[in-house]
């Protein structure tokens, strides 16, 4: 392989690796705020004992996602050299506000967060979780809004030529209201609050299996559960948001999403199949003219299509953003299906007589990660062949200096470390849950929190 694909690799690699803990992070935290603030409501011992619990896996994910993602910006300077001169302005500024306005907070209320209880009263650290959610929500803000620039650069002008041109910004604004940062925003959120609500579902459902902690775990289970409900159905609506902006900014991409070519034809929308990209041909069940419907309203519109763009201009693997796009689609539309599918046995009184949702639950944490990486992986290949979309493509961003073969090995190491971070973070997280939450309080203290508790959460 050459150094371009061996770099590609690479960071794909290493960022989809950190991806896993960042988005949990994010869900978690709005879980946690819900269970302390649920406490503070009602007084119950178990909403307590709750986010004590979580807590402590919330501190495993929030450390290895900061130790797995250090490694990114280093490869930026080694591998990306030309792109850091090029976006070195641009980036720089969002990742210096990130540190500023959203890390600093969120690592500050850290140590309450974690080392709080018994020191602090309920409102302060209540206070402190909220602080940590909110400092995550502004931390995921400029790192997307610094890869939405390079999607649909706005906000700046160019300097020098050549291999010595840089991107300078001229308006800030601009640049973080990019035309696809808010959209993005919005569906990366939601994906994230998915991720924490059903590890929530995920750790609950195998108590209840189990027949471990039941109180606390169908308690947990139906704050999780709406969360799920609500955000689930979201992302349907931010998705198509997201897509319209695709269509907007992005042809080539949008093209490529759907396996499209033809610019002078309606566009198909598939539900599955499969791309014959040296043919220029997709095979699959679709629903006729419905991709023509969604971006133009008229089931017979043309749309244009990959054959508008020159081949240097196409992303390459047409058929794997294809296959990543249509993985992401039809595990969101489960999610919402196996949501509502919960809230309506719950509404009936009969959500944990099925064992086998149970069971489905216990395995339904892997679905939004899924979906989070195919998204990305989406995103960033119909991107192709450009790093900033029609400015900078992604073989002349490369590091002059650097070879095939230091890639590879360096490759290897991360392989062998990120291997051994994730084999340790599993035996950490299964070795918490095994454990269990720990009983803070009196028999005596909980049953009294009940009498006081909102009934419907307490059905």
């Amino acid at each position: 392989m050459d150094v371009e694909i061996l770099a590609r690799i690479q960071f794909a690699f290493t960022i989809a690796f950190h991806y896993i803990y960042p988005p949990l992070s994010i869900g978690l935290g709005l879980i946690l705020v819900i269970f302390e603030g649920m406490y503070l409501k009602t007084g119950n011992k178990l909403y307590e004992q709750a986010a004590r619990f979580w807590i402590k896996i919330f501190a495993l994910i929030f450390g290895i996602g900061v130790a797995t993602g250090i490694i990114m910006e280093f490869e930026f300077g080694t591998n990306w050299a030309t792109y850091s001169k090029y976006v070195g302005d641009i980036f720089g500024s969002a990742l210096a506000a990130e540190g500023i306005f959203a890390f600093a907070l969120e690592s500050g209320f850290l140590g309450i967060l974690i080392f709080g209880w018994n020191r602090v009263s309920p409102r302060v650290h209540f206070f402190s979780t909220l602080m940590v959610f909110l400092g995550s929500l502004f931390s995921a803000v400029w790192i997307v809004v610094a890869n939405s620039w390079q999607q649909t650069p706005a906000g700046f002008h160019i300097v020098g030529q050549g291999m010595e041109a840089r991107a300078e910004i001229t308006d800030f604004w601009a640049m973080v209201f990019n035309p696809s940062s808010v959209e993005r925003m919005i569906h990366v959120w939601i994906g994230a609050i998915l991720s924490g609500a059903f590890l929530v579902l995920s750790v609950s459902a195998w108590y209840i299996v189990k027949k471990r902690h039941l109180e606390i775990s169908k308690r947990s289970f139906k704050i999780a559960l709406t969360v799920a409900v609500i955000f689930s159905v979201l992302q349907l609506v931010a998705g198509h948001k997201s897509a319209d902006g695709v269509a907007r900014n992005q042809p080539a991409k949008l093209a490529a999403l759907e396996g499209h070519y033809d610019s002078s034809s309606r566009a198909d929308m598939y539900l599955m199949g499969y791309v014959d990209n040296k043919n220029g041909r997709t095979y699959g069940i679709k629903i006729p003219g419905g991709l023509s419907f969604l971006v133009e309203g008229n089931f017979n519109a043309p749309v244009q299509g990959l054959n508008a763009f020159k081949k240097e201009d196409r992303p390459g693997q047409v058929n794997a953003v294809f296959q990543f796009y249509h993985i992401m689609v039809a595990i969101g539309m489960i999610l919402i299906v196996l949501s509502l599918y919960a809230a309506w046995l719950s509404y009936k009184g009969k959500l944990f007589d099925k064992r086998w949702l149970m069971q489905v639950f216990v395995l339904s944490v892997l679905l939004p990660q899924i979906a989070n990486q195919a998204g990305w992986f989406a995103a960033e290949m119909g991107r192709q062949p450009w790093v900033v979309y029609g400015l900078l493509r992604t073989s002349d961003a490369l590091s002059r200096a650097v070879s095939a073969n230091q890639v590879l090995f360096s490759l290897i190491m991360f392989l062998v470390v990120y291997l051994l971070l994730f084999v340790l973070f599993l035996y950490l997280l299964n070795k918490k849950i095994k454990h269990g939450p720990v009983d803070y309080g009196t028999k005596e203290d909980i049953e009294e929190g009940s009498k006081r508790d909102n009934p419907i959460l307490a059905h």
